[in-house]
């Protein structure tokens, strides 16, 4: 790290934003007003003061490169006076000049020259050098943020927002640090050049004060029309990113459905408004930048005219007049470099805003100092009063929720009403319940993945919020529903950069019964997987993410319907291998199978969100009517996916007579079709 590079965080120490700007909570149009409302100009020069404080002696190297291009650029205009009087002008009264006149002018300017350069070459690379490093930092502050927040939190924020956020918005942000060392340079030469002015004539130089009471004016003008407008466009870089995000994440869906012309359609919709939306700013823009370049220019017309009376009533010399304008030319370039910063500030400040609602959102989860005991026994299990609700991810009017709509007031949507459970260790437990029922969601809870409304998840009777971090994730492990494959090879699939042996790994794929099908890939656990695990079946990559989990010998195995791609003669393995383990860890499996249902010790039955009952599987079919109705379903919708795939034969024969019906045979076909 560079010297004096700062190591503050920047969503929590200092460096951070300022303590009186809000975080999160408008949304975006009354944050565009707050934005306009408490001026532009002071809110940007309060977010590159942050840069500055992060990366002094970066910012103080730039600005120095800077100084001194604009002191040599502005003593470059009395070597042309100089020059002007010495040798221009009496090179045209003799008709001839000397070789040492010559050399003299020549050393001067190469002087000039290459004081410039080096003035530019460190203005430019370290200005460059800031604005990296400051967008790389809050890069990483904001995916460091998203990993600490829960997933409640990211339940409420599309994907495409967050990675927005991550780019766009941090880039916008520091957008200004480019053009900010040579403003600040442009300063001392506006200085260096209005003494000089003033100093070689005061008349001359007040056409020069005149000017900038003009371009202060216009500035204003231009923040308060163009900072909505950012705003605006900052919020459909979202939703474009968001839509974009959803249509890809989704080709399958998209592809197989024939969808491909209304998602096209969806995205050109979002498309077209943020080109709206940037063709108003750029608009705005292409008034102000013609102003600002303008000004000047009229300006240097006016010293002319105003110098020639001058030089004609002998007020001043040629030279003078040549210095004064070459000053007013000087000053267009400073006066455009305010300007650019000027022009960017409505884009920084917004993405300013939208970058420190996530580093200022709260719900981050808070860790306490306890430890579980490092045992081979599984884990005991209990949830008392556990309530848990979900906020909704649309506003009233159904329209997505932006990155700066985080407000308490959402609607929430309770999933789960005064859950209690206890379960012993090592035991294997069947979560069963129909859809909606809140299955999922508790095992997200009882992961520690969200926290509870009210109540209380103990793990060996240590509250989870009580627990120092990683203590979860490093004795529990979850299978979701969702099987996620990292584009990378088997073993890194596995492993995740953890110090598992090769031995430990293949323990695990037996144990996953996934070592016959990886150990005939070309390369084994050296075998590349394609994106999501393309290469693979859905039941391979489900028994790559149980051996994912199993290999780091959690105490509490959770599997959300797991094993549903998995034959059930395989799942049933699986199910007999984690149970005969002499580290035998408490399994809370969700369930659908009847094969898998009665392989778990106990049965918790689940119905809008409360247990309603637990037992055995036979005990249940006996006490639980809902229970009773649910299982039937779920053996009458296998029987029929089972006929489903059995092969049709090529040639039918011929048809045989029907047997005779019994009363056994009636009752049979009864309980078949129940």
């Amino acid at each position: 790290m560079a010297q004096g590079t700062s190591t503050r965080d920047p969503g929590t120490g200092e460096g951070s934003a300022p303590p009186e700007e809000p975080v999160g909570g408008a949304g975006t149009g009354d944050r565009a007003a707050d934005t306009a409302g408490a001026g532009i100009f002071g809110r940007g020069m309060r977010v590159l003061w942050v840069a500055a404080r992060t990366e002094p002696w970066i910012f103080l190297a730039a600005v120095a490169g800077a100084m001194l291009h604009a002191g040599v650029t502005v003593g470059s205009a009395s070597v042309l006076g100089h020059l002007t009087d010495t040798t221009i002008l009496p090179a045209f009264a003799r008709g001839s000049t000397t070789a040492a006149a010559l050399a003299t002018a020549a050393g001067l300017l190469l002087a000039v020259g290459l004081g410039k350069a080096v003035g530019i070459a460190m203005r430019r690379m370290l200005a460059a050098l800031m604005q990296f490093r400051m967008q790389a930092r809050y890069r990483r502050a904001v995916a460091r943020k998203y990993l600490e927040l829960p997933l409640s939190w990211h339940h409420r924020h599309p994907t495409g927002q967050l990675l927005s956020n991550a780019n766009a918005d941090v880039e916008a942000a520091w957008q200004p640090l480019a053009p900010l060392p040579m403003a600040v340079g442009s300063v001392f030469m506006l200085v260096i050049a209005a003494v000089a002015m003033l100093v070689t004539d005061p008349v001359l130089a007040l056409v020069a004060f005149v000017v900038f009471p003009v371009l202060a004016a216009a500035n204003v003008v231009f923040q308060r029309r163009v900072s909505p407008m950012a705003s605006r466009a900052q919020a459909l870089r979202a939703e474009v990113s968001g839509v974009a995000h959803e249509s890809f994440d989704g080709a399958l869906v998209v592809k197989t459905l024939g969808r491909e012309d209304t998602e096209t359609e969806r995205f050109t919709r979002s498309a077209h408004s943020l080109r709206d939306a940037l063709i108003q700013v750029g608009r705005m823009r292409s008034m102000f930048d013609p102003v600002m370049e303008a000004l000047p220019n009229f300006g240097v017309l006016a010293v002319l005219l105003l110098g020639m009376w001058r030089l004609s009533t002998g007020a001043i010399d040629p030279g003078d007049l040549v210095q004064i304008a070459f000053l007013f030319t000087l000053l267009a370039l400073p006066i455009r470099s305010f300007g650019w910063i000027l022009g960017d500030l409505p884009r920084s400040v917004v993405g300013w805003d939208r970058v420190q609602s996530v580093l200022g959102s709260g719900g981050t989860m808070e860790h306490g100092d306890r430890t579980l005991e490092d045992s081979p026994r599984g884990i005991a299990l209990s949830a008392r009063g556990v309530t848990f609700s979900y906020a909704d991810s649309y506003d009233a009017d159904g329209g997505g929720r932006d990155l700066m709509d985080d407000g308490e007031s959402t609607a929430r949507t309770t999933v789960l009403n005064g859950v209690d459970l206890d379960i012993a260790p090592g035991r294997t437990v069947a979560l069963v319940g129909p859809t909606g029922s809140g299955k999922s969601t508790l095992t997200t809870l009882l992961m520690r993945l969200v926290d509870p409304d009210t109540g209380h998840i103990r793990l060996d009777g240590v509250d989870v919020r009580d627990l120092a971090r990683g203590q979860v994730s490093g004795h529990a492990a979850l299978v979701p529903q969702g099987t996620f494959v990292f584009e990378d090879t088997v073993r890194d699939n596995i492993t995740l950069g953890a110090d598992i042996d090769d031995e430990q790994v293949w323990a695990a794929l037996r144990l996953a019964r996934a070592d016959g099908f990886i150990g005939e890939l070309d390369g084994g656990l050296d075998a590349p997987l394609g994106e999501k695990g393309t290469t693979l079946s859905g039941g391979q990559r489900q028994r790559l993410a149980l051996a994912r989990a199993v290999v780091r010998r959690p105490r509490l195995l959770i599997m959300d319907d797991a094993t549903s791609a998995v034959d059930p003669q395989v799942e049933a393995q699986i199910l007999a291998g984690l149970r005969a383990r002499d580290d035998a860890a408490t399994v809370v499996v969700v369930a659908y199978r009847r094969a898998t249902i009665e392989l778990a010790d106990e049965v918790v039955y689940m119905e809008r969100g409360r247990v309603l009952a637990r037992g055995t599987h036979d005990e249940l079919l006996t006490a639980s009517p809902g229970y009773t109705r649910l299982v039937t379903a779920y053996e009458r919708a296998s029987a029929e996916g089972e006929a489903e795939r059995e092969p049709l034969p090529e040639e039918p024969g011929p048809l045989e007579p029907a047997p005779p019906a019994t009363a056994h045979g009636d009752h049979a076909t009864e309980e078949t079709s129940r």
